[in-house]
C-alpha cells in the first residue's frame, strides 16, 4: 500500500486532536459547531451527535455574550485569542472556569471561514486561586487587626511589612520603614548590635531572641523608648528567610509593676511612720517642752539661751519631719464636695504673704474655674506646698503665677515661676520621696501632693524646659453639680 505523507499527516493530527485532554472544537462564523472531540464531550458533557451542526451559544451563560462578540470580532479580523479567561456552562447547567485559545480557520483564498477551538478547564486552578485569595485576604485581616504591632524583615534586616497596631507603638507610617533597616526602631545599644547579630544568626544557628523572645527596649519616632516583649519566628518564602517580629508593649505592666512596688513600699513605710509617731514624736514633744522651761530660767541675752533656743528651732524642723512623713505614708481619706477652687487658691496664696519670709512674692491669679470636686482642705495642703516651691525656686523675691482654666473636661491650675529650673538629672524622679531640688527639704512635698490629688482623681504635670522656669499643672474633676 503507498504512502501518502499528507492523508498520514492528516490521520495524526485527527488522532492528537481526538486524544487530547483540552476541547478542541471548530466552528463557522455564524457559530455553528462543526467538529467537536472526545475532550470536548468530557468538559462540556455534550456528545459530538448532540452538539455539531448546531449553534455553540448553548456553551455561553448568561451575561458572558460580550466576551464572544469580542473574540469573534477579533478572528473575523484575523488575529489569534491566546489563554482568554471565562465562563462556559455544561449540558448539565454547571459553569466551568476555561482557558479559551481560538485561531482563525481561513479558505484557500485566505478568507476567516470559522474558528478553531482549544478550551482547557481551570475551574479548580481558580478555585484554588480563590481560596489562596481569600486565605490571604484572611491573613491580611489578622495582620491588620491584630493588637500587638508585627513586622516582617528579610535576611538583610530590610523591613517588608509593617501592621497598622505597629504603626500606632511606633509612630511611623508604614511607607515610612518599608524598604529601610528594622535596627532604625532600636535604641542604643541595640540599633548597632542587631545587623552583626542577624549576621552571625544566619552564618551559626546561634540564637539570642529568634524561637526565643525576650524584653526589649524599642525606640519611638518621636525618639522616646518604651520597653516590649519581642517574639521573632522564622520562615522560608520563596527559598528565602524572613523573620516575623511580634511586638507586645509592656508600658501599662511595667506601670502596674512600678504601682505595685510603690504601693509595697509604702505599706512599709506607713508601718515605719507610725512606730517614728509612737516613739519619737511624743518623746521630742517632752524634752522640747523641758528646753523651754530651762531657757525660760536663763538670761534672754545669754549665750546659753541662744543654745537653747536653737536646739528648740531643730527640735521643731524634727517635729516638721515627722508631721511630712505621716501625711506622706498616711494621708487622710478625702472628702470630696463642689469646692470653688478660685477661693481655696486666693486663700493660700494670703497664707503664703503672711509668711515674713515671703513678704516680697506677690501671687497673680488669672483666669475662672467652675466648681470642682475635691476635698478642700486638702487642696489647700497641695497649693501652700506648690507656692512654697515656687516662692524658694525664686529665692523669696518676685511674681508667682497662677492661671485658672477649663479644658477636656478638667479644672487646671497652673503654677508658674520664672526661677532656674528642674536640673535635668532629677526631672524624672521629682516625684520620688526624698528627691529634692533644694539644699533643705524633706523631698515629700511633691510625692506627698502627687499622693493627695490621686486620692480626689486628679493629676499633676510637671513642665521645666530647657531656657528655665517651671509650670506645674493640676487638674482636677469637674463637680456634677454647678450653680
Amino acid at each position: 500500500m503507498p504512502f501518502h505523507p499528507k492523508g498520514e499527516a492528516e490521520r495524526m493530527l485527527a488522532a492528537i486532536v481526538e486524544s487530547s485532554d483540552d476541547a478542541i472544537f471548530a466552528k463557522d462564523m455564524a457559530g455553528t459547531v462543526l467538529t467537536w472531540n472526545r475532550g470536548a464531550e468530557r468538559l462540556y458533557g455534550y456528545t459530538s451527535t448532540e452538539i455539531v451542526g448546531r449553534s455553540v451559544n448553548r456553551l455561553i451563560p448568561t451575561g458572558y455574550t460580550d466576551d464572544v462578540e469580542a473574540i469573534l470580532g477579533r478572528i473575523a479580523r484575523g488575529e489569534r485569542v491566546d489563554h482568554y479567561e471565562t465562563v462556559r456552562a455544561t449540558k448539565d447547567g454547571r459553569l466551568v472556569d476555561v482557558s479559551l485559545s481560538v485561531s482563525p480557520i481561513r479558505d484557500a483564498s485566505g478568507t476567516v471561514v470559522g474558528a478553531s477551538v482549544i478550551a482547557r478547564d481551570i475551574t479548580v486552578r481558580k478555585q484554588a486561586e480563590l481560596a489562596l485569595k481569600e486565605s490571604e485576604a484572611r491573613l491580611r485581616s489578622l495582620v491588620s487587626s491584630a493588637v500587638d504591632g508585627i513586622i516582617v524583615i528579610d535576611a538583610n534586616g530590610v523591613v517588608e511589612a509593617f501592621n497598622a497596631a505597629a504603626e500606632r507603638l511606633f509612630g511611623y507610617a508604614a511607607h515610612e520603614i518599608i524598604g529601610g533597616n528594622v535596627n532604625r526602631l532600636m535604641p542604643a545599644p541595640y540599633h548597632s548590635e542587631h545587623d552583626g547579630y542577624l549576621a552571625r544568626y544566619l552564618t551559626t544557628g546561634e540564637a539570642k531572641i529568634i524561637g526565643l523572645g525576650r524584653e526589649v527596649s524599642a525606640l519611638r519616632k518621636d525618639g522616646t523608648t518604651f520597653p516590649i516583649h519581642l517574639a521573632v519566628g522564622e520562615m522560608v518564602v520563596g527559598g528565602e528567610r524572613k523573620f516575623t517580629g511580634i511586638v507586645h508593649d509592656l508600658t501599662a505592666r511595667v506601670r502596674v509593676e512600678a504601682q505595685l512596688r510603690e504601693q509595697a513600699t509604702l505599706v512599709r513605710l506607713g508601718e515605719m511612720a507610725a512606730v517614728i509617731a509612737h516613739e519619737v514624736k511624743n518623746p521630742l514633744a517632752a524634752i522640747r517642752g523641758a528646753i523651754q522651761v530651762i531657757a525660760k530660767r536663763l538670761n534672754a541675752d545669754s549665750r546659753e539661751a541662744s543654745v537653747m533656743m536653737d536646739v528648740i528651732a531643730r527640735i521643731d524642723g524634727v517635729n516638721d519631719l515627722m508631721k511630712d512623713l505621716l501625711l506622706f505614708a498616711r494621708p487622710p481619706q478625702p472628702r470630696v464636695a463642689a469646692v470653688d477652687v478660685v477661693a481655696i487658691v486666693e486663700a493660700t496664696a494670703g497664707l503664703l504673704r503672711e509668711d515674713a519670709a515671703h513678704r516680697d512674692i506677690r501671687v497673680d491669679i488669672s483666669g475662672a474655674l467652675p466648681l470642682a470636686l475635691a476635698d478642700p482642705d486638702l487642696l489647700k495642703i497641695v497649693f501652700l506646698n506648690l507656692l512654697l516651691n515656687s516662692a524658694d525656686a525664686i529665692g523669696g523675691h518676685g511674681v508667682i503665677r497662677v492661671s485658672l482654666s477649663f479644658h477636656d473636661g478638667a479644672c487646671a491650675i497652673a503654677v508658674v515661676d520664672s526661677g532656674p529650673g528642674i536640673p535635668l538629672e532629677i526631672r524624672d524622679r521629682l516625684f520620688t520621696p526624698f528627691v529634692t531640688t533644694k539644699s533643705r527639704g524633706t523631698g515629700l512635698g511633691l510625692s506627698t501632693v502627687k499622693r493627695l490629688l490621686e486620692a480626689q482623681q486628679g493629676g499633676i504635670q510637671v513642665i521645666s524646659p530647657p531656657e528655665g522656669g517651671t509650670t506645674i499643672v493640676v487638674t482636677l474633676p469637674l463637680a456634677t453639680e454647678q450653680p
